[in-house]
């Protein structure tokens, strides 16, 4: 009898921590997302899909999607590139990986303006890598790293790697390196069993990694106006959207732009999920338990 009873007030307890959990969903998600929608088809004239017949009839709107594309996806792209080895060289527990990982925090800390505002004096005209390029004389004029393509590529990189080395690094370290040991066993080098055991097993981890870089770098909204040039090559779809909102005062526009810049990031997102199988199929047996 106490037993039932501790097993139905821990099933009461459960169901009574779930509630809020399902509230606070609604809240934060499910209700601004379905009143965006609703609002998106209610413009200020026209039928209910003139904000999406503008969007698509105006090059200037659609067009930054590419752009925005343009961006996101190199720079997600670039930060797996270079966080893949480098966790996967550091996946040991050192002081080596302490250090790092300690020291990659800090552009996360300070977030995208600040790291933006930095960029600006360390890379703009006077800068101290222009001054120290002149001074080599390596070039005869400065560099034009910022108010372009290159000034946000680079401020995504800056602030999206640690976050992609950080996810991708704990992935690594949860594969079980008796797999790689079994395998060297039988002849398999550093690159076969990274090709054949731990890629694979990251395939999955890789995938969401991918699909969390990205839509943070989607999002470039800050980077996009301070080092790019929010006028002609980086002008981003959230750019579009703030100038719906907030200087044409057209929250049903706006709505509607946020509304196409989701799907956009779901169609990638789905599309990499997808795939993500083509690696490795069934049950991540190499995690440590």
């Amino acid at each position: 009898m106490a037993a039932r009873e501790l097993r139905e007030a821990g099933l009461d307890r459960t169901v009574l921590l779930t509630v809020p959990g399902v509230l606070l969903v609604l809240l934060l998600f499910i209700y601004p997302f379905a009143y965006g929608l609703f609002l998106s088809f209610a413009p200020k004239t026209g039928g209910i899909w003139a904000n999406y017949a503008r969007f698509f009839g105006d090059e200037r709107l659609y067009g930054t999607i590419a752009k925005t594309f343009w961006i996101a996806l190199p720079a997600t792209l670039l930060n797996l590139a270079l966080a893949l080895p480098m966790a996967y060289q550091l996946r040991r527990a050192t002081r080596l990986q302490r250090a790092v990982t300690t020291a990659l925090v800090v552009p996360i800390t300070l977030g995208t303006v600040l790291v933006a505002e930095g960029m600006l004096n360390y890379l703009g005209p006077q800068g101290w890598l222009n001054r120290l390029l002149i001074d080599l004389h390596l070039v005869a004029a400065p560099v034009r790293l910022i108010h372009n393509y290159w000034g946000v590529l680079l401020s995504l990189v800056v602030t999206g790697f640690p976050f992609a080395f950080l996810l991708t690094l704990s992935y690594v370290t949860g594969i079980d390196p008796v797999l790689a040991q079994a395998a060297a066993t039988l002849g398999a080098g550093r690159g076969r069993q990274f090709l054949h055991i731990y890629l694979p097993l990251l395939a999955p981890g890789l995938a969401i990694t991918f699909c969390l870089s990205f839509v943070q770098a989607f999002s470039v909204f800050p980077s996009a106006i301070l080092l790019g040039a929010p006028a002609g090559p980086t002008r981003v779809i959230s750019i579009a959207a703030y100038q719906a909102a907030f200087e044409d005062y057209d929250y049903s526009m706006a709505s509607a732009i946020a509304m196409l810049m989701g799907l956009a990031q779901l169609i990638v997102v789905v599309a990499v999920l997808g795939l993500r199988g083509v690696f490795y199929r069934g049950p991540a047996a190499g995690a440590k338990g």
